[in-house]
């Protein structure tokens, strides 16, 4: 079996038309794949969120990775582009959907496409995942611990957004959410809320929390990673992937 992959830095059109930079990785194989928008964390579009893309490509999915950060710091570095985005309170909700649809767009644009996208996010990008699930045309979201789905942010947090769990009555597809045990945004009440909602709405979903897990424990380059619940959370978001993409 040929087995290659793809992995280069593109430019997608996203919100107001603007053409911001994105990362994608996919088989160099015919297909048809599955795509998948991968939304990095709130320190920013960095080298372990590309790596991130490129284990789905490693996996059979097309996917890419949108800078959401590119207007605020054009060329510069992760962090300080990240540092420009959290001065500002984070991305307005509205130009990440605008640039979550572009790179959706330019998914199932590719040759290899096979029509079906999903969103993955990780910290402030588990709640984006989730708006985009409730806002757009994909089939699948997973939320890794994203912060603020339900509950607000602490006055001084830099990320400042609005509570969304009301938006569970709008979700297009199943969704599947991984959580820390000992997170605190979310913590576990948040995360009881919005699957309380969840189940009042009569949405698919599937919740799995991690003891003696925090906040990214996906994230290798961090003291918070944690192998066994890392491990465990990609077989459970490839399985997803497969059976929905």
């Amino acid at each position: 079996m040929y087995d290659a992959l793809l992995a280069e830095t593109v430019t997608v059109t996203g919100h107001g038309g603007d053409r911001i930079e994105a990362y994608s990785a996919r088989p160099m194989s015919p297909g048809p794949f599955g795509g998948v928008v991968v939304i990095h964390h709130m320190p920013g579009y960095d080298d372990p969120t590309k790596e991130i893309t490129r284990r789905f490509a490693a996996e059979g999915f097309a996917a890419v990775c949108p800078n959401l950060y590119s207007r605020e710091a054009p060329g510069a570095s992760p962090d300080d582009a990240a540092a420009a985005a959290r001065a500002r309170g984070g991305v307005p909700d509205e130009r990440f959907l605008g640039d979550a649809a572009g790179t959706a767009a330019y998914l199932r644009g590719l040759p290899s496409a096979n029509g079906k996208v999903g969103v993955i996010g990780y910290c402030s990008g588990g709640r984006q995942a989730f708006l985009a699930l409730a806002s757009l045309d994909v089939q699948a979201g997973v939320d890794c611990y994203g912060a603020f789905v339900a509950g607000r942010p602490p006055e001084g947090f830099p990320l400042q957004v609005e509570p969304i769990v009301h938006l569970a009555k709008d979700l297009h597809g199943p969704l599947l959410g991984l959580f820390g045990a000992e997170d605190s945004y979310p913590s576990p009440e948040h995360v009881a809320e919005l699957e309380a909602e969840l189940k009042a709405q009569g949405k698919p979903y599937e919740f799995h929390t991690y003891e003696n897990a925090g906040h990214a424990f996906f994230a290798v380059n961090r003291p918070s990673y944690r192998n066994e619940a890392a491990v465990d959370g990609w077989s459970k978001v490839l399985a997803f992937f497969r059976e929905h993409l």
